[in-house]
């Protein structure tokens, strides 16, 4: 199980640094000091939600629960489904918070860095298709406060160095 953890976070962490540098090569833009949380926050009878960006923070916090049952069901998924929420909630933090435009901006990064074919661009154009279940946040949602958040460490590894003046 540790194991399994520590790969986890490897692989956040990767696809962050992925997500990144898409970013910064088709929107010149960049943003430094985020950090990743992890949260239960489960599903509903009306699907579930992939992450979210608390609004003037630094964290982004993703879902464990999908993430838990693409691991179990379909892995080759994982890449490019985190990938996806990752680059939704990075231009988030960026300032555009406007959900519809968001979507869009996904997608366009997605296809000017993948093509139109890759998995990221399919996500990004109809994740219903892969999740039929997903649900995107409406204004005024907040997260379940019962489940704590697990900060990722290292998470935004480009942007910080490991030495104190």
């Amino acid at each position: 199980m540790i194991d399994q953890e520590r790969k986890l976070r490897k692989d956040l962490i990767e696809v962050f640094e992925q997500v990144k540098e898409s970013v910064r090569r088709t929107e010149n833009r960049s943003r430094a000091g985020l950090m990743l949380g992890l949260q239960e926050m489960g599903s509903t009878m009306h699907g579930f939600i992939g992450g979210y960006y608390p609004v003037d923070s630094n964290i982004i916090v993703l879902n464990r629960t999908p993430i838990r049952r693409i691991e179990e069901t379909k892995p080759e998924l994982f890449a490019p489904y985190t990938f996806h929420v990752l680059l939704h909630e990075y231009i988030h933090s960026l300032g555009l918070l406007d959900e519809g435009l968001t979507r869009k901006k996904t997608y366009d990064i997605s296809r000017k860095v993948f093509g139109e074919e890759h998995l990221v661009t399919e996500f990004s154009k109809n994740m219903e298709r892969f999740f039929p279940n997903l649900t995107y946040p409406v204004y005024g949602w907040r997260p379940p406060e019962q489940a704590p958040v697990e900060i990722i460490s290292g998470f935004d590894r480009s942007s910080t160095s490991p030495y104190i003046a």
